[in-house]
């Protein structure tokens, strides 16, 4: 609908932007860093790999500093879990506690309120080799643990806690390591969406004022076509997509369609005695989910989907060949666009439910990436009207690379434009009535991106490094950072160049 007149943000909006701990901080060995899976991951060979970053770990200072002088009033990042328990279930590393006591107090000062994601795929690899990580349910509980020492140390001065980020991609994608094993796969989800709901409950129980969310990445499903076959197959791919993500975290169920689906092909994960009841006990506050633009979908049947799953890329594979060993022998500058594209719609097909469309009212930005801000006031709109919970945007962004010219200047404004649309979206759907409380978009400063590198920038803070030379690391203000200081400063009501 169009509304003749548009409310204004809430006073008291959550105005900031995000990151991520192994996608910015480096220092990726240093003051007792245990490692993640994410530091010995294979990376393909034309891009840097997350050992160094934007070394954020030893610049937090200036980049806070950085984060004030656009008038942030929030500013959400994550917690490195073998930073502070470097084993996974082991000491604690009052080092790592250090860190981030000291960039909590920071942003304090300076009247930035922290919002933590506790989990943003860095599971400490001693856990991975010890017993398979989330494979296991030993996993659930030393997760449980790895959130209470958080808590405790932090819970005085942190109130918004995010438990895990978009566990839905994580498994979509496979980043889990499931690999062939689909029912693997599903039962790793189950045990993720034990232990979020277990750092629900001790999140209530041990931070006073504390409020805590899931944080999946949600989008709208578009049918490809107004068949009935294409529509039902947008529903129940956002079964698979969407919902059975949220419908745990927020009813502590799963969405009937897709866990009978699951059920009929001998997918479904073991649910063990007392599982419902530890998911229905988990009550988050608010909703908090990454958008990148809509989904798009058409009906496919299994034996099709099967075929399409066996798409072949040279130098890739075909998804049936593709895993992490193997991920550090592909150069993806070499690979054509439109090959890589063909490999995404496999990525994206489900057989018997849905395949992978591209949307032709949809602009791209050049890695290929939709443009939707219409969907983000769609995917708004069916979250408020399907839970009823405040939400909170924590990721959203423009993700291109930028060019440094004469005179430390970074001319972004298609990144200005890209967001200028979404906030606008944003308020049309706060005079809808959805509760919207705040909007955080990736990223804050430069970072390494998880599949293009550091090449494929998205902050409002330019970082002065290459791919595979530091160079001198200097932070400089993108035309974006001014612009986003001023909407900031206006409650987003200038939203103009």
């Amino acid at each position: 609908m169009e509304h003749i007149k548009l409310k204004p943000f809430p006073k008291g909006f959550f105005w900031g932007a995000s990151t991520s701990a192994y996608q910015v901080e480096g220092a990726w060995n240093e003051d007792g860093k245990g490692l993640s899976g994410q530091d010995v991951m294979p990376i393909p060979k034309s891009i840097t790999d997350f050992k160094v970053c934007s070394d954020h770990y030893h610049h937090y200072k200036e980049d806070v500093a950085l984060m004030a002088e656009m008038g942030f009033s929030e500013y959400r990042f994550s917690i490195a879990w073998p930073r502070i328990i470097p084993d996974g279930d082991g000491e604690v590393n009052q080092k790592g506690i250090e860190f981030y006591n000291n960039l909590i107090n920071e942003l304090l000062m300076y009247n930035i309120t922290p919002v933590v994601t506790l989990y943003h795929f860095d599971l400490p690899l001693a856990l991975e080799k010890k017993y398979g990580g989330w494979a296991s349910r030993q996993c659930i509980e030393d997760f449980e643990r790895y959130c209470r020492v958080c808590y405790e140390a932090f819970g005085d001065r942190v109130k918004y806690w995010l438990t895990i980020n978009e566990q839905n991609m994580m498994i979509i994608y496979d980043m889990v390591g499931g690999g062939q094993d689909q029912q693997k796969k599903y039962q790793m989800n189950h045990n993720m969406l034990l232990a979020q709901a277990k750092a629900m409950v001790a999140c209530h129980e041990m931070v006073e004022g504390g409020k805590v969310a899931p944080a999946p990445n949600i989008v709208c499903i578009y049918p490809k076509t107004s068949s009935p076959e294409d529509t039902l197959a947008a529903m129940d791919y956002d079964q698979l997509r969407n919902r059975m993500y949220l419908d745990v975290a927020v009813f502590g169920k799963y969405p009937e369609a897709f866990l009978e689906y699951l059920s009929q092909r001998g997918l479904a994960p073991k649910i063990e005695e007392g599982d419902m009841e530890i998911l229905a006990a988990a009550k988050p506050d608010f909703i908090a989910f990454n958008y990148y633009g809509g989904s798009t979908v058409s009906a496919i049947s299994i034996e099709e989907g099967n075929k399409l799953k066996n798409f072949k890329v040279d130098g890739i594979g075909s998804m049936n060949d593709i895993n992490l060993s193997n991920l550090g022998e592909i150069d993806i500058s070499k690979i054509d666009k439109s090959v890589i594209e063909g490999f995404m719609t496999a990525l994206q097909t489900e057989p018997g439910i849905a395949k992978g469309e591209k949307n032709e009212y949809q602009i791209q930005t050049s890695y290929g990436m939709g443009i939707d801000p219409v969907g983000l006031r769609v995917t708004l709109r069916q979250l408020w009207e399907r839970y009823g919970l405040p939400l909170l945007i924590t990721e959203n962004g423009c993700g291109v690379p930028d060019r440094l010219e004469e005179g430390d200047k970074v001319h972004d404004d298609y990144r200005i434009d890209y967001l200028r649309q979404h906030i606008q979206a944003c308020r049309e759907a706060i005079t809808d009535g959805v509760d919207l409380i705040g909007y955080s978009p990736w990223s804050a400063i430069d970072l390494v991106s998880t599949h293009q590198g550091v090449t494929k920038r998205y902050g409002f803070i330019y970082v002065n490094r290459d791919e595979h030379d530091l160079k001198d690391m200097r932070r400089i203000r993108k035309d974006s950072f001014y612009w986003y200081k001023k909407v900031i400063s206006t409650n987003g009501e200038d939203i103009t160049d």
